[in-house]
């Protein structure tokens, strides 16, 4: 079911705070603390899932630096034996675009059963909820929960069926898998958002809604620092029109600026946390010294081109 969530960390870069990623983190994530003064662990199972965090952990030392030395030849891309801001941008919106286009081509095989190249509201519908259905719910504990998520995939597939013929032409299906990476989606983002945050149903989005998307407290925890800062953020930038809520407008204005180019801010943040000379560009050395901080970047896909051969990058 992993399709039905919004699959907003794609892009979003570490120059950004956690809470700021507007992603929902569960507390099995990790069995780490989160905190970067002890270590990377717990970023490094919450980007790559516990079981292949697991796995590149086996790896030695020696074979993790060889397979990096690999993405680095590629990103090298006038072979100096530099990587410079522009190429490390180049490759990380490669990296973007190429996440994408993997994630439909996995699943477009399993809802195009009649092979003809599209994919129907039907299709979907029977392949994703078809047991569920036949079943009339009568077995199903979580009833409400799956009618809800039938409901919301049906209005997101109906806003990416562009024509509004009932089927999905490849783009289509891309902006319904991925709609924060398309234009025309931005308001089912902005909906799909404020449902998810706006716990009393009253249409926007007050600073306890807020703050608990973000945070809950346990019995006994003091609360981090970074929660009197969203507090502040809230007030002073987030509520625009001061009013004490978010409403549509302020929603997407935080989740979808229009000018932010996430792979800009990814590169830039990439070389300021490893250029140890501050020429402006990295060497082989300068990013095997800070391996632990490319695990979790965009430039290995949090970690998952480690994992392959060259061949397949």
């Amino acid at each position: 079911m992993q399709l039905l969530l919004l699959s907003l960390i794609v892009g979003v870069t570490l120059a950004v705070p956690p809470q700021e990623k507007r992603v929902h983190h569960h507390r099995d994530l990790s069995d780490h603390v989160h905190d970067d003064a002890q270590g990377f662990q717990y970023d490094h199972e919450a980007f790559l899932g516990k079981e292949e965090a697991k796995t590149f952990d086996q790896l030695s030392p020696e074979e993790s630096k060889a397979r990096l030395g690999k993405i680095v030849d590629r990103i090298d891309t006038n072979k100096d034996g530099f990587i410079d801001h522009a190429e490390l941008h180049h490759w990380i919106k490669h990296r973007q675009r190429r996440y994408i286009e993997e994630n439909v081509d996995k699943h477009w095989k399993d809802y195009d059963q009649n092979k003809d190249g599209k994919i129907a509201w039907t299709e979907y519908k029977n392949t994703t909820y078809g047991f569920y259905l036949d079943d009339d719910f009568s077995d199903l504990e979580n009833k409400e929960t799956y009618m809800k998520m039938l409901t919301r995939d049906e209005r997101r597939f109906k806003a990416a069926d562009k024509d509004g013929d009932g089927i999905a032409s490849r783009e289509e299906f891309t902006a319904f898998l991925h709609p924060e990476d398309s234009k025309y989606m931005k308001d089912i983002v902005v909906q799909e958002t404020m449902e998810d945050i706006d716990k009393n149903g009253d249409g926007k989005i007050n600073l306890d809604e807020y703050i608990g998307d973000m945070y809950t407290p346990e019995a006994g925890e003091d609360e981090p620092d970074w929660v009197r800062t969203e507090i502040n953020q809230f007030s002073e930038i987030r509520d625009i029109n001061k009013d004490g809520f978010l409403d549509a407008a302020e929603i997407a204005q935080w989740i979808l600026p229009g000018d932010v180019d996430h792979a800009d801010n990814e590169a830039k943040h990439l070389i300021h946390e490893t250029d140890k000379n501050n020429d402006g560009r990295l060497s082989t050395s300068e990013i095997m010294d800070k391996i632990e901080v490319i695990k979790i970047s965009t430039l290995t896909d949090y970690g998952t081109l480690l994992l392959k051969d060259h061949d397949e990058l």
